[in-house]
Formats: structure tokens, sequence, C-alpha cells
């Protein structure tokens, strides 16, 4: 079973940067990945997509401030997030974009002054 371990979240004020990253027990090369985040009572939801080709696709409410990479070799996926708002706060995931594994335990991202 894939283990997937986030890691790189914190307290952060409004205008600040986080780097998140994600390891996969196994190689993920050959997968299209995500980052999500779930905030309290919402849904989980995709804030940006990276192909195995290294294609990226953020939605509109991060577009121009976060940014998805990739290295392989280190069967890694990272997010840079910079201008964070308050409502970036969220817990944030790593998954496959279909047939996801099992989710980690994500790690926390708090936006606040």
């Amino acid at each position: 079973q894939v283990q997937l371990v986030e890691s790189g979240g914190g307290l952060v004020q409004p205008g600040g940067s986080l780097r998140l990253s994600c390891v996969a027990s196994r190689d993920i090369s050959v997968l299209h990945m995500g980052w999500y985040r779930q905030a309290p009572g919402k849904q989980r939801e995709l804030v940006a997509s990276i192909t195995t080709a290294g294609a990226t696709l953020l939605p509109d409410p991060v577009k121009g401030r976060f940014t998805i990479s990739r290295d392989n070799a280190k069967n890694a996926v990272y997010l840079q997030m910079n201008s964070l708002k308050p409502e970036d706060t969220a817990v944030y995931y790593c998954n496959r974009l279909v047939n996801y594994y099992p989710w980690g335990q994500g790690t926390q991202v708090t936006v606040s002054s």
C-alpha cells in the first residue's frame, strides 16, 4: 500500500510563503499528481495538479500565487505557496488525480495575523 507523507505546513502571516512537500513510498513518476486542501466545514478541493510531463494546472483562486512541481527521483511533489491569504487556511494533502491512494495525514496551513 502506497503511503503519502505531507510536510511543511505551519502558521504564517498574510502575505507570507510556505513550501509543502509530499513524499510517496514508491515510484509516482507515471502518475499525474495533485495537491488538495480541506478547510473546516468544507469539502476537499484540488488546488494544483501536475502531469507526468510536468504540465501544471491551477484554479483561479491560487493561480499566480501557488506553484506545483515534482522530483520523480525523490518520489516527491511540492507546492510553493506565496502571498498567502487567510482563506488559504486548510489541511493540505497530495494524491493522485484519479483512483486515489489512501490519504495521508496532511499538513496544516494556518494563515493568520
